[in-house]
């Protein structure tokens, strides 16, 4: 995203008030800047005028043959320009001046004037090009006073430091608006890293009820939804713990009977039923354990974790030592369950080596804040249409995860709730060169 479209809140919500507050910056200080061109003309044809009339007097107090010096010596405005001539260069065939000239100018205060101040005639007209005007005032003995009078531009933005002015007077604005909109939206981050946390550990910490009205009611809305499903979890987790403990009694009865029976074939098919039975129980009951289990999370060497898991599933299955394999670093450290991922990664591997002789675990080091495992295979695989529905409890396929391999269908079920847990996931993808590959991602 670009950094004029930010994605967060606080981000456009800075850009929108950075953006409103230049434009309000500009439209002000473009009315100052207008009202000092105003003041400027003011002063100008103020000025202007005032030369003006003080050329006329000092010429008028000349002799005629020491105009042309006292002319030189006076130092006019810039605008004013005037010379001693005996013809005028404003003449009635010109184009009239400019009215607005003509009022700064004020011809009708000179010709006001006292008698023995006043010119003989005034001839007013336009120049060659706009915003010019020319003056002839003729003297009662000889000559003409001829004045080019042009008003200089306007000069709003003449001063040094105005832009220095402001560009402060901005990065200050920033900065104040930032730290307000960072501050007022921090409530907003709390409730996503809360959100975060809970879909990681269900009986993470509650969010402060502080603050302003509206964050407290979202703070007190949330924690009431973790609480709702903290005891949704909980009420399910008991539900399954009470049904697996409670059908342990009748099978035990079933068992005694059938160890009564004659029939030695259909004996040894009825202990093999409720053995798988009690089995199955069993896992579920673990599985109810995890779901309920409080373990905290602390830094974990994932990869010493990693290595350790082999070398229990070597010592378990002497016959696969040589199909179990470790890739990856040293060492690498996360926060993690070390029962509960080690469960997970044991499960993993446990299904590599029973359903494809063997297993080969990848670690790869953290990119982009995701660490990513690989847990291979050389078996058959599994049905592309089946890839996701053996993470189901109790989902076994017929083809390789049958009941004569004693498995109860829930060990990819736990591996994916207890990495879930952890913020991370597992899938299964098909080697092109044959195999099954379990592909686990954990935040970094």
């Amino acid at each position: 995203m670009s950094l004029f479209s930010p994605r967060s809140l606080a981000g456009r919500t800075a850009l929108v008030l950075l953006v409103g507050l230049v434009l309000v910056q500009v439209a002000g200080l473009t009315i100052h800047a207008l009202d000092r061109v105003d003041l400027q003309r003011l002063q100008m044809a103020r000025e202007l005028s005032q030369r003006s009339f003080a050329v006329w007097r000092a010429m008028l107090m000349t002799p005629p043959e020491r105009r042309h010096l006292v002319l030189a010596d006076l130092d006019l405005p810039p605008g004013l320009r005037a010379s001693y001539d005996e013809d005028p260069i404003a003449r009635p065939g010109f184009p009239p001046p400019p009215p607005p000239l003509i009022r700064l100018f004020r011809v009708e205060n000179m010709m006001s004037a006292p008698l023995r101040l006043r010119p003989r005639e005034v001839i007013i007209a336009g120049g060659s090009r706009p915003g010019v005007m020319l003056a002839s005032l003729r003297f009662a003995d000889i000559g003409w006073l001829n004045l080019r009078v042009e008003m200089p531009p306007p000069r709003p933005w003449h001063s040094e430091t105005f832009l220095i002015a402001f560009v402060l007077m901005t990065l200050a604005a920033a900065a104040l608006t930032l730290w307000a909109v960072r501050r007022l939206t921090r409530p907003v981050r709390d409730l996503a890293a809360a959100a975060d946390r809970l879909g990681r550990d269900v009986n993470a910490p509650p969010l402060p009820e502080n603050g302003p009205y509206e964050v407290a009611t979202a703070a007190r809305a949330f924690n009431t939804m973790a609480e709702r499903i903290r005891r949704f979890v909980g009420d399910r987790t008991q539900m399954v713990a009470a049904i697996g403990h409670d059908l342990k009694t009748p099978i035990t009865r079933l068992k005694l009977r059938a160890e009564l029976l004659d029939d030695d074939e259909q004996r040894t098919k009825i202990l093999a039923d409720l053995e798988e039975m009690e089995a199955m129980i069993g896992a579920t009951l673990a599985f109810a354990r995890d779901e309920a289990a409080a373990e905290p999370s602390v830094p974990l060497d994932l990869a010493a974790l990693c290595r350790t898991v082999l070398d229990e599933a070597a010592d378990a299955r002497p016959d696969f030592t040589d199909r179990i394999a470790y890739e990856g670093p040293e060492h690498l450290t996360l926060r993690a369950r070390p029962v509960a991922m080690k469960r997970a990664l044991a499960n993993l591997v446990g299904n590599a080596l029973s359903y494809g002789g063997s297993a080969k675990l990848i670690l790869e080091p953290a990119n982009a804040g995701v660490v990513r495992i690989a847990v291979e295979d050389d078996g058959p695989g599994v049905p592309p249409s089946e890839l996701e529905s053996v993470f189901q409890p109790f989902r076994r396929l017929e083809s390789s995860r049958n009941r004569e391999t004693g498995g109860t269908g829930l060990g990819l079920p736990i591996a994916r709730n207890i990495l879930r847990a952890h913020g991370g996931d597992v899938v299964l993808r098909n080697r092109p060169e044959g195999g099954l590959a379990a592909l686990v991602t954990l935040p970094a």
